[in-house]
Protein backbone atom coordinates (compact mmCIF):
# COMPACT_ATOMS: atom_id res chain seq x y z
CA UNK A 1 0.00 0.00 0.00
CA UNK A 2 2.96 2.73 0.67
CA UNK A 3 4.83 1.80 -2.33
CA UNK A 4 1.12 2.23 -4.27
CA UNK A 5 0.58 5.92 -2.79
CA UNK A 6 4.04 6.61 -3.47
CA UNK A 7 3.44 5.98 -6.94
CA UNK A 8 0.17 7.82 -7.27
CA UNK A 9 0.75 11.51 -5.35
CA UNK A 10 -1.98 13.29 -5.62
CA UNK A 11 -1.30 17.06 -6.14
CA UNK A 12 -3.66 20.05 -4.13
CA UNK A 13 -5.57 20.96 -7.28
CA UNK A 14 -6.49 16.97 -7.57
CA UNK A 15 -4.36 16.49 -10.43
CA UNK A 16 -1.84 13.28 -9.87
CA UNK A 17 1.53 12.49 -10.26
CA UNK A 18 1.68 9.31 -12.54
CA UNK A 19 4.48 9.56 -14.59
CA UNK A 20 7.68 8.08 -14.58
CA UNK A 21 11.20 9.27 -15.49
CA UNK A 22 10.79 6.74 -19.03
CA UNK A 23 7.34 8.30 -19.86
CA UNK A 24 8.58 11.64 -19.39
CA UNK A 25 11.18 10.74 -22.14
CA UNK A 26 9.13 9.16 -24.25
CA UNK A 27 6.38 12.09 -24.42
CA UNK A 28 9.27 14.28 -25.07
CA UNK A 29 10.40 11.95 -27.87
CA UNK A 30 6.93 11.64 -28.89
CA UNK A 31 5.83 15.37 -29.08
CA UNK A 32 9.01 16.17 -30.97
CA UNK A 33 9.35 13.52 -33.43
CA UNK A 34 6.59 12.93 -35.68
CA UNK A 35 5.17 13.70 -38.74
CA UNK A 36 7.87 16.78 -38.83
CA UNK A 37 10.66 13.95 -39.75
CA UNK A 38 8.72 10.88 -41.06
CA UNK A 39 6.50 12.77 -43.65
CA UNK A 40 7.64 16.85 -43.60
CA UNK A 41 11.10 15.73 -44.34
CA UNK A 42 10.27 15.30 -47.81
CA UNK A 43 9.64 18.77 -48.36
CA UNK A 44 12.42 19.55 -46.74
CA UNK A 45 14.89 17.75 -48.30
CA UNK A 46 12.92 18.44 -51.53
CA UNK A 47 13.92 22.32 -51.53
CA UNK A 48 17.08 22.61 -50.07
CA UNK A 49 19.12 19.32 -50.68
CA UNK A 50 21.65 18.43 -47.90
CA UNK A 51 21.85 22.35 -46.89
CA UNK A 52 18.71 20.90 -44.59
CA UNK A 53 21.31 19.42 -42.36
CA UNK A 54 22.21 22.76 -41.55
CA UNK A 55 18.85 24.12 -40.90
CA UNK A 56 18.40 21.33 -38.01
CA UNK A 57 21.70 21.87 -36.33
CA UNK A 58 20.86 25.83 -36.10
CA UNK A 59 17.44 24.93 -34.78
CA UNK A 60 18.80 22.53 -32.96
CA UNK A 61 21.63 24.88 -30.88
CA UNK A 62 18.87 27.30 -30.39
CA UNK A 63 16.16 24.22 -28.75
CA UNK A 64 19.45 23.14 -27.19
CA UNK A 65 19.58 26.80 -25.18
CA UNK A 66 15.73 26.78 -24.88
CA UNK A 67 15.36 23.63 -23.52
CA UNK A 68 17.81 24.42 -20.62
CA UNK A 69 15.91 27.84 -19.76
CA UNK A 70 12.94 26.06 -19.40
CA UNK A 71 14.36 23.12 -17.55
CA UNK A 72 15.20 25.63 -15.07
CA UNK A 73 12.39 28.02 -14.69
CA UNK A 74 10.03 24.45 -14.32
CA UNK A 75 13.11 23.19 -11.57
CA UNK A 76 12.24 26.61 -9.73
CA UNK A 77 8.34 25.90 -9.78
CA UNK A 78 7.39 22.45 -10.64
CA UNK A 79 3.58 22.72 -9.25
CA UNK A 80 3.24 25.00 -13.14
CA UNK A 81 1.45 22.94 -15.80
CA UNK A 82 2.88 24.92 -18.35
CA UNK A 83 6.47 27.35 -19.14
CA UNK A 84 4.58 30.00 -20.64
CA UNK A 85 3.13 30.99 -17.26
CA UNK A 86 6.35 32.54 -16.43
CA UNK A 87 6.00 35.20 -19.71
CA UNK A 88 3.15 36.67 -17.79
CA UNK A 89 4.92 36.19 -14.47
CA UNK A 90 8.63 37.53 -15.46
CA UNK A 91 7.85 39.91 -17.87
CA UNK A 92 4.16 41.26 -18.84
CA UNK A 93 0.47 40.17 -17.65
CA UNK A 94 -0.68 41.12 -21.03
CA UNK A 95 1.43 40.00 -22.85
CA UNK A 96 1.49 36.37 -20.75
CA UNK A 97 -2.14 36.03 -22.01
CA UNK A 98 -1.17 36.95 -24.93
CA UNK A 99 1.56 34.52 -25.32
CA UNK A 100 -0.38 31.67 -23.50
CA UNK A 101 -3.54 31.75 -26.20
CA UNK A 102 -1.58 31.88 -28.87
CA UNK A 103 1.00 29.10 -27.31
CA UNK A 104 -2.30 26.95 -26.54
CA UNK A 105 -3.53 27.54 -30.32
CA UNK A 106 -0.03 26.59 -31.81
CA UNK A 107 -0.53 23.40 -29.70
CA UNK A 108 -4.55 22.87 -31.27
CA UNK A 109 -2.63 23.13 -34.76
CA UNK A 110 -0.21 21.19 -34.07
CA UNK A 111 -3.02 18.35 -33.31
CA UNK A 112 -4.45 18.97 -36.73
CA UNK A 113 -1.37 18.70 -38.43
CA UNK A 114 -0.99 14.82 -37.13
CA UNK A 115 -4.53 14.49 -38.02
CA UNK A 116 -4.07 15.30 -41.04
CA UNK A 117 -0.74 12.87 -41.56
CA UNK A 118 -2.37 10.25 -40.09
CA UNK A 119 -4.89 10.39 -42.69
CA UNK A 120 -2.75 10.88 -45.04
CA UNK A 121 -0.70 7.51 -44.30
CA UNK A 122 -3.97 5.56 -44.26
CA UNK A 123 -4.26 6.79 -47.86
CA UNK A 124 -1.49 4.55 -48.72
CA UNK A 125 -3.59 1.48 -48.21
CA UNK A 126 -7.22 2.84 -47.94
CA UNK A 127 -7.34 4.98 -50.38
CA UNK A 128 -11.28 5.31 -50.54
CA UNK A 129 -11.95 6.09 -47.42
CA UNK A 130 -13.04 9.93 -46.40
CA UNK A 131 -9.56 11.80 -44.67
CA UNK A 132 -12.25 13.22 -42.36
CA UNK A 133 -13.88 10.00 -41.30
CA UNK A 134 -10.40 8.56 -40.52
CA UNK A 135 -9.59 11.81 -38.13
CA UNK A 136 -12.63 11.63 -36.06
CA UNK A 137 -12.03 8.45 -35.26
CA UNK A 138 -8.37 8.56 -34.46
CA UNK A 139 -9.18 12.09 -32.15
CA UNK A 140 -11.61 9.63 -30.65
CA UNK A 141 -10.06 6.80 -29.77
CA UNK A 142 -6.84 9.30 -28.48
CA UNK A 143 -9.14 11.55 -26.71
CA UNK A 144 -10.37 7.90 -24.82
CA UNK A 145 -6.78 7.17 -23.77
CA UNK A 146 -6.29 11.13 -22.63
CA UNK A 147 -9.29 10.88 -20.88
CA UNK A 148 -7.59 7.73 -18.36
CA UNK A 149 -5.22 7.90 -15.72
CA UNK A 150 -2.18 10.01 -16.06
CA UNK A 151 -0.02 6.52 -15.85
CA UNK A 152 -2.35 5.11 -18.40
CA UNK A 153 -1.43 7.51 -20.49
CA UNK A 154 1.92 7.78 -19.97
CA UNK A 155 2.01 3.58 -20.98
CA UNK A 156 0.67 4.13 -24.21
CA UNK A 157 3.39 7.48 -24.73
CA UNK A 158 5.70 5.40 -23.95
CA UNK A 159 4.61 2.25 -26.11
CA UNK A 160 3.84 4.67 -29.38
CA UNK A 161 7.58 6.38 -29.41
CA UNK A 162 9.05 3.33 -28.90
CA UNK A 163 7.37 1.80 -31.98
CA UNK A 164 9.23 5.11 -33.79
CA UNK A 165 12.55 4.86 -31.95
CA UNK A 166 13.16 1.74 -33.20
CA UNK A 167 11.82 2.47 -36.42
CA UNK A 168 14.70 5.22 -36.89
CA UNK A 169 17.09 3.11 -35.50
CA UNK A 170 16.34 0.47 -37.93
CA UNK A 171 16.51 2.85 -40.83
CA UNK A 172 19.72 4.28 -39.97
CA UNK A 173 21.00 0.50 -40.09
CA UNK A 174 19.78 -0.47 -42.77
CA UNK A 175 21.06 2.37 -44.27
CA UNK A 176 24.14 2.10 -43.53
CA UNK A 177 24.30 -1.45 -44.54
CA UNK A 178 23.09 -0.51 -48.37
CA UNK A 179 26.07 1.88 -48.45
CA UNK A 180 28.35 -0.21 -47.09
CA UNK A 181 27.48 -2.73 -50.20
CA UNK A 182 27.28 -0.17 -52.44
CA UNK A 183 23.64 -1.20 -53.25
CA UNK A 184 21.75 -0.65 -56.39
CA UNK A 185 18.64 1.50 -56.45
CA UNK A 186 15.74 0.20 -59.04
CA UNK A 187 16.41 3.21 -60.65
CA UNK A 188 19.79 2.66 -61.35
CA UNK A 189 21.36 4.70 -58.54
CA UNK A 190 23.80 3.61 -55.95
CA UNK A 191 24.07 3.96 -51.82
CA UNK A 192 26.87 6.09 -51.33
CA UNK A 193 27.71 8.77 -48.73
CA UNK A 194 29.06 10.40 -52.08
CA UNK A 195 25.19 11.23 -52.91
CA UNK A 196 25.26 13.49 -49.98
CA UNK A 197 28.39 15.85 -51.13
CA UNK A 198 28.44 15.23 -54.69
CA UNK A 199 27.62 18.54 -57.19
CA UNK A 200 26.82 20.35 -53.56
CA UNK A 201 25.57 24.03 -53.43
CA UNK A 202 23.93 25.91 -50.19
CA UNK A 203 20.83 26.82 -52.05
CA UNK A 204 20.04 24.51 -54.95
CA UNK A 205 16.88 26.32 -55.35
CA UNK A 206 17.58 29.62 -54.48
CA UNK A 207 18.15 31.04 -50.96
CA UNK A 208 14.30 31.52 -50.39
CA UNK A 209 13.90 27.77 -50.70
CA UNK A 210 16.03 27.57 -48.08
CA UNK A 211 15.12 30.25 -45.85
CA UNK A 212 11.01 28.36 -46.28
CA UNK A 213 12.56 25.15 -44.86
CA UNK A 214 12.98 26.98 -41.59
CA UNK A 215 9.08 26.88 -40.07
CA UNK A 216 8.76 23.58 -41.37
CA UNK A 217 12.18 22.67 -39.10
CA UNK A 218 10.46 24.34 -36.78
CA UNK A 219 7.74 22.03 -37.05
CA UNK A 220 9.66 19.31 -36.60
CA UNK A 221 11.14 19.87 -33.39
CA UNK A 222 7.88 21.15 -31.60
CA UNK A 223 6.61 19.21 -28.89
CA UNK A 224 9.83 18.82 -27.25
CA UNK A 225 9.00 21.51 -24.31
CA UNK A 226 6.34 18.73 -23.60
CA UNK A 227 8.60 17.95 -20.73
CA UNK A 228 7.96 21.46 -18.89
CA UNK A 229 4.30 20.40 -19.54
CA UNK A 230 4.44 17.19 -17.68
CA UNK A 231 6.55 17.98 -14.59
CA UNK A 232 3.41 18.89 -12.47
CA UNK A 233 2.40 15.77 -13.09
CA UNK A 234 5.43 13.57 -13.00
CA UNK A 235 7.45 11.41 -9.71
CA UNK A 236 9.55 13.14 -8.65
CA UNK A 237 10.08 15.90 -11.02
CA UNK A 238 13.17 17.62 -8.85
CA UNK A 239 15.09 14.26 -9.63
CA UNK A 240 13.61 13.37 -13.50
CA UNK A 241 13.41 16.89 -14.78
CA UNK A 242 17.71 17.39 -14.86
CA UNK A 243 17.47 14.06 -16.74
CA UNK A 244 14.64 15.18 -19.41
CA UNK A 245 16.39 18.13 -20.24
CA UNK A 246 19.77 17.19 -20.18
CA UNK A 247 19.20 13.63 -22.32
CA UNK A 248 16.51 14.70 -24.76
CA UNK A 249 18.33 17.65 -27.20
CA UNK A 250 21.24 15.30 -27.76
CA UNK A 251 19.39 12.05 -28.43
CA UNK A 252 16.56 13.84 -30.79
CA UNK A 253 19.23 15.66 -33.07
CA UNK A 254 21.19 12.70 -33.51
CA UNK A 255 17.86 10.63 -34.78
CA UNK A 256 17.21 13.76 -36.94
CA UNK A 257 20.27 14.23 -38.44
CA UNK A 258 21.26 10.73 -38.51
CA UNK A 259 18.25 9.79 -40.54
CA UNK A 260 18.35 12.42 -43.09
CA UNK A 261 22.12 11.86 -43.74
CA UNK A 262 20.91 8.44 -44.62
CA UNK A 263 17.92 8.91 -46.38
CA UNK A 264 19.94 11.55 -48.51
CA UNK A 265 22.97 8.44 -48.61
CA UNK A 266 20.58 6.04 -50.11
CA UNK A 267 19.29 7.86 -52.78
CA UNK A 268 20.10 11.34 -54.24
CA UNK A 269 17.85 13.89 -53.04
CA UNK A 270 16.68 15.06 -55.85
CA UNK A 271 14.89 11.76 -56.48
CA UNK A 272 12.96 12.11 -53.60
CA UNK A 273 9.00 13.28 -53.49
CA UNK A 274 7.77 16.07 -51.51
CA UNK A 275 4.48 14.45 -51.18
CA UNK A 276 5.34 10.91 -49.83
CA UNK A 277 6.84 10.04 -46.15
CA UNK A 278 10.61 9.46 -47.65
CA UNK A 279 10.81 6.68 -45.04
CA UNK A 280 8.29 4.68 -47.21
CA UNK A 281 10.47 6.12 -50.51
CA UNK A 282 13.37 4.99 -49.48
CA UNK A 283 12.80 1.18 -48.73
CA UNK A 284 10.57 1.25 -52.39
CA UNK A 285 13.45 2.99 -54.12
CA UNK A 286 15.76 0.28 -52.06
CA UNK A 287 13.73 -2.44 -53.87
CA UNK A 288 12.02 -3.80 -50.50
CA UNK A 289 7.96 -3.06 -50.97
CA UNK A 290 7.24 -5.61 -48.11
CA UNK A 291 9.11 -3.04 -46.04
CA UNK A 292 7.51 0.50 -47.37
CA UNK A 293 4.01 -1.18 -45.21
CA UNK A 294 5.82 -2.13 -41.87
CA UNK A 295 7.21 1.51 -42.37
CA UNK A 296 3.40 3.08 -43.09
CA UNK A 297 2.29 1.26 -40.41
CA UNK A 298 5.46 2.82 -38.38
CA UNK A 299 4.55 6.14 -39.08
CA UNK A 300 0.87 5.85 -38.35
CA UNK A 301 2.13 5.29 -34.92
CA UNK A 302 4.24 8.19 -34.53
CA UNK A 303 1.82 10.56 -35.71
CA UNK A 304 -0.05 8.86 -33.39
CA UNK A 305 2.25 9.55 -31.26
CA UNK A 306 2.86 13.45 -31.47
CA UNK A 307 -1.44 13.69 -31.29
CA UNK A 308 -1.74 12.00 -28.15
CA UNK A 309 0.95 14.01 -26.81
CA UNK A 310 -0.72 17.08 -28.44
CA UNK A 311 -4.35 16.19 -26.94
CA UNK A 312 -2.41 15.87 -23.79
CA UNK A 313 -0.64 18.82 -23.46
CA UNK A 314 -3.35 21.02 -25.16
CA UNK A 315 -5.97 20.09 -22.26
CA UNK A 316 -3.09 21.00 -19.60
CA UNK A 317 -2.00 24.15 -20.96
CA UNK A 318 -5.94 25.25 -20.89
CA UNK A 319 -6.21 24.04 -17.33
CA UNK A 320 -3.92 26.44 -16.66
CA UNK A 321 -5.34 29.32 -18.16
CA UNK A 322 -8.47 28.19 -16.09
CA UNK A 323 -6.74 27.81 -12.58
CA UNK A 324 -5.13 31.56 -13.29
CA UNK A 325 -8.81 32.82 -14.76
CA UNK A 326 -11.73 34.89 -12.47
CA UNK A 327 -14.29 34.39 -15.14
CA UNK A 328 -16.46 31.95 -17.07
CA UNK A 329 -13.19 30.57 -18.26
CA UNK A 330 -12.75 29.14 -14.42
CA UNK A 331 -15.48 26.09 -15.33
CA UNK A 332 -12.35 24.66 -17.47
CA UNK A 333 -10.22 23.89 -14.18
CA UNK A 334 -12.58 20.87 -13.25
CA UNK A 335 -10.67 17.57 -12.68
CA UNK A 336 -11.74 13.89 -12.36
CA UNK A 337 -11.88 11.72 -9.97
CA UNK A 338 -8.99 9.73 -11.69
CA UNK A 339 -6.98 12.99 -12.03
CA UNK A 340 -7.64 14.19 -15.18
CA UNK A 341 -8.27 17.77 -16.22
CA UNK A 342 -11.60 16.41 -18.30
CA UNK A 343 -13.29 19.65 -19.26
CA UNK A 344 -9.93 21.27 -20.53
CA UNK A 345 -9.24 17.60 -22.71
CA UNK A 346 -12.17 17.66 -24.36
CA UNK A 347 -12.42 21.01 -25.49
CA UNK A 348 -9.09 20.88 -26.86
CA UNK A 349 -9.84 17.84 -28.92
CA UNK A 350 -13.33 19.32 -30.05
CA UNK A 351 -11.41 22.22 -31.35
CA UNK A 352 -9.27 20.25 -33.23
CA UNK A 353 -11.79 18.88 -35.71
CA UNK A 354 -11.54 21.44 -37.77
CA UNK A 355 -8.60 19.25 -39.30
CA UNK A 356 -11.03 17.36 -41.08
CA UNK A 357 -12.98 20.12 -42.54
CA UNK A 358 -9.73 21.76 -43.46
CA UNK A 359 -9.33 18.08 -45.56
CA UNK A 360 -12.39 18.01 -47.02
CA UNK A 361 -11.53 21.75 -49.01
CA UNK A 362 -7.66 20.98 -49.97
CA UNK A 363 -5.77 18.10 -50.71
CA UNK A 364 -3.80 16.28 -47.69
CA UNK A 365 -0.94 17.54 -48.78
CA UNK A 366 -2.03 20.87 -49.40
CA UNK A 367 -3.95 20.61 -46.02
CA UNK A 368 -1.02 19.38 -43.89
CA UNK A 369 1.86 21.92 -45.40
CA UNK A 370 -0.89 25.04 -44.84
CA UNK A 371 -1.90 23.84 -40.57
CA UNK A 372 2.11 23.31 -39.86
CA UNK A 373 2.95 26.42 -41.46
CA UNK A 374 0.90 28.46 -39.43
CA UNK A 375 1.42 26.38 -36.53
CA UNK A 376 5.08 27.01 -36.94
CA UNK A 377 4.56 31.06 -37.36
CA UNK A 378 2.84 31.23 -33.68
CA UNK A 379 5.52 28.78 -31.96
CA UNK A 380 8.34 31.01 -33.41
CA UNK A 381 6.47 34.00 -31.76
CA UNK A 382 5.58 32.29 -28.99
CA UNK A 383 9.51 31.54 -28.37
CA UNK A 384 10.49 35.01 -28.98
CA UNK A 385 8.41 36.21 -26.04
CA UNK A 386 9.70 33.31 -23.39
CA UNK A 387 12.91 34.12 -24.46
CA UNK A 388 12.06 37.98 -23.59
CA UNK A 389 11.04 36.39 -20.04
Amino acid sequence: MAAQAEQIEVNKDGTRRGLSNIAVQMIAFGGSIGTGLFLGAGSTIHETGPSILFVYLLIGIFFFFMMRAIGEMMYSDPEQHTFVSFIGKYVNHRLGYFAAWSYWAELILAGMAELTAISTYIKFWLPGVPSWLVQVIFLLVLTIVNMSMVKSFGHSETFLSGIKIVAILALIGIGIYLVATHHQNPAGTHASWSNITQGFTLFPNGIHSFVNAFPMVFFAFQGMEFVGITTAETKKPLKVLPKAVNQIIGRILLFYIGSLIVIMAITPWQSLSQSQSPFVQIFQLAGLPAASQIINMVVIAAACSTLNSAIFSTGRHLYQLAEESHGPLKSFNKVSKSGIPYVSVLFSAAMMLFAPIISSFNALGTAFTFIASISSDIYILVCIFWYVS
